[in-house]
Order: structure tokens, then sequence, then C-alpha cells
């Protein structure tokens, strides 16, 4: 499996667990804030080995709790699979961060018992994903693997960037996408003032934020802010 990052310790990446984390390059979607633009290619970038990975989990068992696998978007690698047997034969958790655009694969790794949580990154309301994802997207799938995650029996959570082309309603339409989730997180959008960022695409104010979260528990039940501290 490509590899093209590696944290081999975390606090914040698998709640409530010690873990690392592993960064999987090249992505099906483009969305204009992604954090990790710089792995979104597979040219050009320092991979790191499955076996460097494995054997700093071998050495640190009974220290780190889990492993957290992210990218990218992990489930275009094709040795997906094959990698997490070997991470679950050293008896560690693991949490898969994905875009949900591959269902199939979702489900046979839940099914496998190769995952035991998963971050679905929802855009936004299905109507405008192909807005934020500058790309043609499979709603369908989208769907499918909403449905997969919520009926697996295993931790999850569903989560959303804020970016400021978002709005409130729309954060609170996409509610209805995700109806009945036990776990949704809003997530603060960052960028970097000196970057000459426009006002317009410049993050809400914490307040914003709190006010959506609010409302979306009105609607939802659930809802956590993450990145406003």
């Amino acid at each position: 499996m490509l590899i093209a990052g590696f944290n081999k310790t975390s606090f914040v990446d698998y709640p409530g667990k010690l873990c690392a984390v592993v960064f999987t390059p090249a992505c099906n979607f483009d969305c204009w804030y992604c954090q990790n633009r710089h792995i979104l290619r597979t040219y050009g970038l320092n991979l790191i080995s499955e076996g460097t990975v494995l054997e700093h989990l071998q050495k640190r068992r009974g220290l780190l709790e889990g492993l957290t696998v992210t990218g990218g978007e992990p489930t275009l690698q094709k040795d997906l699979p094959q990698f997490l047997k070997a991470v679950k034969q050293l008896s560690y958790l693991i949490k898969l961060d994905t875009n949900g655009t591959r269902p199939e694969i979702i489900e046979g790794l839940i099914k496998d018992k190769l995952v035991d949580y998963i971050a679905m990154d929802i855009k936004a309301p299905l109507k405008i994903y192909e807005n934020i994802t500058r790309t043609s997207v499979n709603l369908a799938a989208i769907k499918k693997s909403i449905s997969i995650i919520m009926n697996s029996g295993i931790a999850y959570e569903f989560r959303t960037t804020f970016a400021p082309t978002l709005t409130q309603n729309d954060i609170l339409e996409l509610c209805d996408d995700i109806k009945g989730a036990k776990a949704y997180y809003l997530q603060q959008y960052r960028s970097a003032e000196e970057k000459g960022i426009p006002e317009v695409l410049r993050p809400y104010p914490k307040e914003m934020l709190i006010e959506t979260a609010e409302k979306v528990r009105e609607k939802l039940g659930v809802c956590v802010t993450r990145g406003i501290d």
C-alpha cells in the first residue's frame, strides 16, 4: 500500500485512543480547502514502506492503542485490506477516515473485521456535493456508505468542515442525509491570513460555529464542534 506520511504518535486522531497515523496519497475529490493537498498527487512523494510502519507498531505494542488510516482517500488503495490485516495481527484497533465514495470497500472491511472506527466526511448537502468536491460524484454511493456505516454496529462518526463556501442552512440541510446518526462533528475550517486569502474565504467566527452546532443538535440530536478551542 502506498503511504505518503506517517505520524508515530497522535492524541487527537482516534477518539479516546493513543494512536499512530498513516496518510495514503491520492483522492477522487478536489476539495479546495483540503489540508493534505500536497499528497493528493501520486508522483514526487517520499513514500514510506509498509515495513517501516509495521516495525514501529511492533515496537510500540502496549503503548499505542490504535492506528488511524487517512489520506487522501484510503479506499482507493488496492492493498488496503492486506495492510490492515497485518496491523490487526499486531492487535491494534484501526480507525479509517473516508469520503464514502467506495461503499463496497467499506462494507468489505467491516465484514472482515478490519476496522473498529470509521470517520466519514459529509462534505455538503447532496444537491451541492459536486460544487464542494469539484468533481463528478456518485451520490448513490455516498448514501449507501452512510447507511452501511450507521448499520455496521461499530463505532463511527460523521463530520463536516464548515468551509466559508457553506452556509448555516447548508449544514442544517445535510442533517437530513444522516438522520439518526450517533455522532456528528462540525469542524472549523482553517486558513492562514498570511497566505493572502481574501476575507470571504476566511473561517467563520467561533460564535458562528457554536450557534450552528446548537441548531444542528436541535435537528439531529447530536453535534460536537472541533477546532475552535
